[in-house]
């Protein structure tokens, strides 16, 4: 059975191949990292869609079934462009999250947390006011929540007092919903919560796609129903060691033989 295509400028992705192998067991699934080119966030737009396009002609290579862009940058700056390029389906990480967080906003104001580029091209504002003109958004760029998922800072007073910090304006805002607009954000969640309150609902975009990924299987009759063990292959551009590091901690499950590709 044809595999499940993921690609990211690096490890964040991850978080959305754990849910989709949640969701969907039986699924095969090829998880490209962009490891040689990471961030995504600080390139041009023109180098992101170039970036993109190499990406995925690598995972239609591995003869994938559909793509998944585990990537807000990607995402927000680039998916309809790739989209209108390729006949495989595409799914972004931004629009499914943005569908939950209308539906379970009860005040109507919506925060969105993200990494500085994110933020800046104001994708997650844009489809949330394109469904319901109402909503009053706030967003922050939360820069440093990367490096400390990466380095497994995910608790103790310094990322307390830093999320605080970055998760002000939500609080004074009066938000009850937050995207979580940066897929390494979901290891973070714990201390976001704590910041926010109980009362606020984290949306977690991950989630959110491997929901949507299922659906458009499901509709396009290519959903895998074969019990036997799904296949999970991983392939970086640079330093398959330090990825197969921390890939353990986004999954939460060792990865093995992650291997390094040279034609992107």
């Amino acid at each position: 059975m044809k595999p499940i295509g993921v690609f990211d400028s690096g490890v964040g992705g991850l978080t959305v191949v754990k849910e989709l192998i949640r969701q969907l067991p039986g699924e095969n699934i090829v998880y490209f990292g962009d490891t040689a080119r990471v961030p995504y966030g600080i390139k041009s737009k023109e180098t992101v869609i170039r970036f993109s396009i190499e990406n995925i002609l690598f995972l239609l290579e591995q003869d994938v079934k559909l793509i998944c862009v585990a990537c807000n940058t990607v995402s927000s700056v680039a998916l309809p462009i790739i989209k209108s390029h390729f006949r495989v389906p595409i799914v972004g990480v931004i629009t499914p999250g943005v569908r939950e967080a209308v539906y379970a906003t009860q005040n109507k104001r919506i925060g969105v947390i993200g990494t500085r580029g994110t933020v800046k091209s104001n994708a997650y504002e844009k489809q949330i006011k394109q469904l319901d003109p109402s909503m009053k958004v706030v967003s922050v760029a939360c820069p440093l929540f990367v490096p400390f998922a990466e380095e497994g800072l995910l608790e103790g007073g310094e990322v307390l007092s830093i999320a605080r910090k970055y998760l002000k304006p939500l609080n004074k805002f009066g938000v009850d919903t937050v995207i979580l607009g940066c897929t390494h954000y979901p290891l973070l969640k714990p201390v976001i919560k704590k910041v926010l309150g109980k009362d606020v609902t984290l949306i977690d975009s991950a989630k959110q796609v491997a929901i949507e990924v299922k659906r458009i299987l499901a509709t396009e009759g290519l959903l895998n129903t074969d019990r036997k063990k799904a296949s999970h292959k991983f392939y970086v551009s640079d330093n398959p060691e330090w990825f197969t590091g921390l890939a353990a901690r986004f999954l939460g499950a060792p990865v093995s033989g992650a291997r390094k590709i040279n034609n992107v």
